[in-house]
C-alpha cells in the first residue's frame, strides 16, 4: 500500500475555519468542487461530483479542530477502499494541515495525477480559508488531460 501525502500552513488564528470548510458542505463545496452534496457528520455520506466523474465519502472520523476523516465508498477502482485523513494542528499564527490519502494498493499514474490535483485543491483551501475564495472545480487548476 501506498499514500498520497502532503503538509500545508494556513495563516489563521485557530483551527476552526479550516476544520468548517472540511465538515460542512458549503464549506466543502467552496474549495473541492462545487458540486458537493450530502450529510458531512459521523457516520454520514458525502458525494463529490466532477466533469470527469466523482466519489463519495463515508464520514468515520471528527475531532473537532483537530481531525476529519473519510473512507471512500464510491468512485474509481483505485479509490475504492482508501482513506482520506486531515489533522489539523496550531502553530503560532498557523494551522498546520497534515493531509493524507492512504491505502493505495500500487503507485499507479492515476495516483500521480491524484497527488497534483490534491495539492492544487489544499491550496484552494488556504485560499478559502485565508482569502474567503477558493478554486473549487470547475474552476480549479486544470493539470492534464485527465480534468
Amino acid at each position: 500500500m501506498v499514500d498520497i501525502l502532503h503538509r500545508i500552513g494556513v495563516t489563521t488564528p485557530t483551527p476552526q475555519t479550516v476544520y468548517d470548510a472540511l465538515t460542512t458542505v458549503d464549506g466543502l463545496a467552496g474549495w473541492w468542487t462545487e458540486k458537493t452534496t450530502g450529510d458531512a457528520g459521523p457516520g454520514g455520506t458525502l458525494e463529490f461530483r466532477f466533469p470527469a466523474g466523482g466519489f463519495d465519502m463515508e464520514v468515520v472520523e471528527l475531532r473537532p479542530q483537530e481531525r476529519v476523516a473519510w473512507r471512500v465508498v464510491g468512485g474509481p477502482e483505485e479509490w475504492v477502499g482508501t482513506t482520506i485523513e486531515w489533522d489539523l494542528r496550531q502553530d503560532g499564527d498557523w494551522t498546520i494541515v497534515l493531509f493524507a490519502h492512504r491505502g493505495w494498493r500500487e503507485p499507479v499514474e492515476f495516483m500521480q495525477h491524484c497527488s497534483t490535483k490534491w495539492a492544487t485543491f489544499l491550496l484552494s483551501l488556504k485560499a478559502l480559508a485565508e482569502d474567503g475564495a477558493g478554486a473549487p472545480s470547475p474552476d480549479d487548476v486544470q493539470i492534464d488531460d485527465w480534468n
